[in-house]
């Protein structure tokens, strides 16, 4: 009887408490239960240029999202249509190979495309679809360098159509959520960030032939998060790449301040088959930045627990932590053995599943004008620069100048 003054009113008589923002599922849940007419627009008519690794991902949103209709399917592997077909039941969807693809270009009943091809066909695709006056969504990169990037930015400039690559850590719950809180203040100024990102499964040699390199496929993420979070760039880079002993050097200007942050990574090819295609599996950068803070980055292609993503923030109010997620929450304890946990989530796929379903319907919603694209071009040109840089040094043993002109920058 002891806790019995503690008796409150029945929770009925008082004011229900609103559900967290963070609940993004349980807004989505209230608005299809309330049906609201405002929130939803006509269908955007959609064509999606391949169906493979990534393509795979996004043809399982475009059919689960009530804002699309899937037009065409653009895909060169044409033993797998009927397969398609059948799994998915379309009835109604055109496929097409590539030599056909101008179809898709001069049909005005397309609103958008998406592109998810392999990276050398990126900059065709992108640029005869906004020249047919559709949106666009590439996956990255855009074009295998900056020059043709940016050509295709000037395209959609001219034609006034949004061109969007997006990286899908910034649409996933959990990064957006430390981006948020450090930007607010919480921790203070940042004194270190740190990212570790080993992929699983191992991917295959036949892809990692035409990924575009561990730096450019892989670290480009981790680079992304990271200046996304800061809200500025490295711009000295010191490298230290390793299939044998080199050691090379990066340096570049920065317009912020008179201190030049400073990268050092080392990088090996610990499997064979990497090492013959002259790429890396493993590479840890060290940034240094001009506010003082300090980055690391741990890449591996291979994580034989799951895949491993994980990201710190440090400052001097304390600590923020997205930490590997797992398939479900359970735990069981058997004998003296220790608490057993669910693994972590095994692929990208299923791992950032959830950023992936939130960078599309933030893309549908630039294409019906409600937003304007939260990543912009000279974040996506900035990143695969600073990329392009580490890549350079590591394989010819030089030092690398990069000028960055004030309209690059943050």
């Amino acid at each position: 009887m002891a806790t019995v003054k503690f008796k409150d009113v029945s929770p009925y008589k008082k004011s229900q408490p609103l559900p967290p923002t963070q609940d993004y599922l349980y807004q989505k849940y209230l608005e299809d239960l309330a049906l609201k007419k405002e929130i939803q627009h006509p269908k955007i008519k959609l064509a999606l240029f391949g169906v493979g690794r990534a393509g795979a991902i996004h043809l399982s949103n475009i059919v689960n999202n009530p804002r699309v209709k899937l037009v065409y399917i653009v895909d060169d592997y044409e033993s797998n249509w009927k397969n398609l077909k059948e799994y998915w039941h379309f009835e109604d969807v055109t496929f097409l190979n590539s030599k056909q693809a101008d179809k898709v270009y001069n049909d005005s009943n397309v609103d958008a495309v998406i592109v998810a091809t392999p990276t050398y066909t990126h900059e065709v695709i992108v640029r005869k679809a906004l020249e047919g006056k559709k949106a666009v969504f590439c996956e990255k990169p855009i074009a295998e360098d900056n020059v043709s990037s940016l050509k295709c930015y000037d395209t959609a400039r001219k034609v006034s159509k949004p061109l969007f690559c997006a990286f899908n850590r910034r649409f996933d719950p959990s990064y957006a959520a430390v981006k948020e809180r450090v930007r607010s203040g919480e921790i203070g100024h940042v004194h270190v960030i740190k990212t570790v990102s080993r992929d699983s499964p191992l991917p295959s040699i036949d892809y990692l032939k035409i990924s575009g390199g561990i730096f450019h496929d892989c670290m480009v993420h981790d680079f992304d998060t990271i200046t996304w979070i800061l809200g500025e760039y490295p711009v000295k880079l010191w490298f230290f790449g390793k299939r044998g002993v080199n050691v090379n050097f990066v340096s570049c200007n920065n317009f912020h301040a008179n201190i030049c942050p400073q990268v050092a990574a080392q990088a090996y090819a610990h499997i064979p088959e990497i090492k013959a295609i002259d790429d890396y599996d493993t590479v840890v950068v060290t940034l240094y930045f001009p506010s003082g803070t300090l980055g690391m980055v741990d890449v591996s292609r291979n994580s034989a627990y799951g895949y491993d993503q994980r990201l710190e923030v440090f400052g001097p109010k304390g600590m923020i932590v997205a930490n590997n997620e797992q398939t479900n929450g359970v735990n069981s304890h058997n004998g003296v053995q220790g608490i057993i946990s669910a693994p972590i989530w095994y692929s990208f796929a299923s791992r950032f599943m959830n950023g992936y379903r939130r960078e599309l319907d933030h893309f549908i919603n630039v294409v019906l004008g409600k937003t304007e694209p939260s990543v912009l071009p000279k974040e996506i040109l900035a990143v695969s620069k600073i990329a392009t840089a580490c890549e350079e040094s590591v394989r010819t043993g030089k030092m690398v100048e990069i000028n960055w002109a004030p309209n690059e920058l943050l």
